[in-house]
């Protein structure tokens, strides 16, 4: 067997992977050190995943910050998906242009900006209609929708205009309206786009420090919060121990998304599941 050439190439692939991972197998090595010191290694030790789970205020910041990055990514998917739709399916209204530059303006606006904005919105509001009458974990759940429903724009927009606009008009010539059309036929098409803007709102929402610290109140502290502030005193093992949390559900989360995907593609690529496509589109073009 010929031995593969070291080439620049695989140099700057192997050189970017080091880059990237390094850090996080030494956090993982950190995460089971005795000392309190994060810089002095003392011997392995497991005492740090107990004390993360006894102290109540971190354990409290990730249950709160896991709430608002779920409901936050599950909404900002449903506005997004029906902004995307809007831009790629109606080409022409008024307007058109303006509706798009609002929809990624929070892609290229700073995290100080938006944040200050919303406060400013959050309080004029409150001083109008009452409403917000403190700032927690709701305002916390606007400002991420707020930001994260541009991401998820782009990225469901994106697969939208690859889809083949003739399988929506079959389905309606077969007598679908537009709604049944929508759900049936384009949803399943751009799943994988949602499923991967769902994941990238939950990850921006997951790790915003900047707006949620304009748009929270007392009682509302995040995780990121948390953290930032438990780093001026110094960084504790405890961070290290969840950040190695984080990292194996990430990773296990990836690796059940990779098998599924192949599990699907091999599927897919089955002489059965060929055979039923072919008969499907003799069934369709037979009723036209």
């Amino acid at each position: 067997m010929a031995s593969r050439k070291l080439t620049f190439s695989n140099v700057v692939l192997c050189l970017g992977l080091a880059f990237l991972y390094l850090p996080m197998f030494i956090l993982v090595l950190y995460s089971f050190n005795a000392s309190k010191l994060v810089t002095v290694w003392a011997g392995f030790s497991g005492k740090w995943y107990v004390e993360l789970f006894a102290d109540d205020q971190l354990m409290s910041a990730v249950w709160m910050s896991l709430r608002i990055a779920f409901f936050s990514s599950c909404m900002a998917v449903i506005l997004g998906t029906m902004a995307a739709f809007v831009m790629t399916r109606f080409h022409r209204f008024r307007g058109k242009p303006l509706f798009s530059g609002m929809i990624t303006a929070p892609l290229v606006m700073p995290d100080v900006i938006t944040g200050l904005s919303l406060l400013l919105l959050f309080v004029a509001m409150f001083q109008l209609t009452g409403w917000p009458a403190e700032r927690g974990m709701l305002t916390i759940w606007i400002a991420h929708v707020t930001f994260s429903s541009a991401y998820v724009a782009v990225v469901v927009s994106s697969r939208l205009r690859e889809v083949d606009t003739s399988i929506e008009e079959a389905a309606m010539d077969l007598g679908a309206t537009p709604f049944k059309t929508f759900f049936l036929i384009t949803i399943p098409v751009i799943a994988p786009a949602i499923a991967a803007g769902w994941l990238l709102a939950f990850t921006l929402s997951l790790d915003d420090l900047v707006i949620a610290s304009f748009v929270s109140g007392p009682g509302s502290t995040t995780l990121p919060m948390v953290v930032f502030s438990s780093v001026r005193l110094g960084v504790s093992p405890k961070i290290n121990a969840l950040a190695t949390l984080f990292i194996l559900v990430v990773s296990l989360a990836a690796f059940i998304a990779w098998w599924l995907a192949r599990r699907a593609e091999a599927r897919r690529r089955s002489p059965l599941h060929v055979e039923e496509e072919e008969s499907w589109t003799k069934h369709l073009s037979n009723q036209r």
